[in-house]
């Protein structure tokens, strides 16, 4: 399940004025499919790094909708690529920008851009994405004081009741961790959580993002029992960058040395599981 309501507006700035600083920002790569005569576009601002993210952020990716604290996965995790990148913190600039029009064709008031956008060759056309960050999990989601919400392992999940909507990822990671015994099937995922609300299951499965989105704006008393262990058929998330970026390269150089070295399991471990979605044994 993609995330389901995206706030906030993001200003377009003009091409002529994102083409005026080439010159003076970081050297260009590739042209991104713009033509060969079209220099690629580099920094909105010379000397700085401008990080877009939701408007407002949500936890456990961004804490208290302070990107600039640097609390929350990829509030860290933009922070880190920026010291790769040779940026100091005091030249990372935070924007707040809008889902949808982040990912549309045009200029951008941003060089980069964090808000689980899973990549896909359909935005590809319109974007660049960095190399991925994050894989997405299954979860899964309770009520509070359930016999579900107390579970810490994936065996204990079997004997409860289970939702979780047709057609998906979700429904695959289901049959194949807890069996089919005990688990519902419904339309839609908001059928499911409908069904959590009413107390016609136990727990629901659904994509990590969406159990936080659950948890946090649909339900008065959710809980994220765990996460499963594997990642196998999620969604991947790329950093998004204006098409022909010149930092596109750099970005994901830097997001692969923070894989290779640890950094990236370490921030998920404390940033996505320390708030509230143990891996269940």
């Amino acid at each position: 399940m993609s995330r389901l309501t995206r706030f906030g507006a993001v200003v377009a700035a003009g091409a002529a004025a994102l083409l005026a600083l080439t010159a003076c920002a970081s050297p260009a790569s590739t042209d991104g499919g713009q033509g060969s005569d079209s220099p690629a576009i580099t920094n909105v601002t010379e000397g700085k790094l401008t990080v877009a993210t939701g408007e407002p952020a949500y936890a456990p990716w961004v804490l208290d909708d302070d990107p600039a604290s640097g609390k929350g996965f990829e509030a860290a995790v933009a922070y880190a690529v920026a010291e790769k990148m040779g940026y100091t913190k005091d030249q990372v600039v935070w924007v707040g920008a809008a889902f949808e029009a982040s990912i549309a064709p045009g200029p951008k008031d941003w060089d980069l851009n964090l808000q689980q956008f899973s990549i896909t060759p359909e935005r590809e056309k319109a974007v660049d994405f960095s190399t991925s960050y994050f894989t997405t999990t299954q979860a899964v989601v309770a009520t509070q004081g359930s016999t579900a919400a107390s579970a810490t392992t994936v065996a204990a999940l079997k004997d409860v009741t289970v939702g979780v909507a047709s057609g998906t990822t979700s429904l695959t990671v289901a049959k194949a961790e807890l069996g089919e015994g005990k688990l519902q099937v419904f339309n839609s995922v908001d059928d499911v959580v409908a069904a959590l609300k009413n107390n016609q299951i136990d727990a629901m499965v659904t994509d990590l993002p969406g159990a936080f989105y659950v948890r946090d704006a649909q339900l008065d008393n959710g809980v994220i029992v765990g996460q499963f262990p594997s990642a196998e058929g999620g969604d991947e998330f790329g950093i998004v960058l204006p098409k022909g970026s010149s930092l596109t390269p750099k970005v994901s150089e830097a997001v692969d040395a923070l894989r290779a070295d640890g950094t990236l399991d370490k921030l998920a471990a404390e940033w996505i599981a320390d708030q509230g979605a143990p891996v269940l044994k």
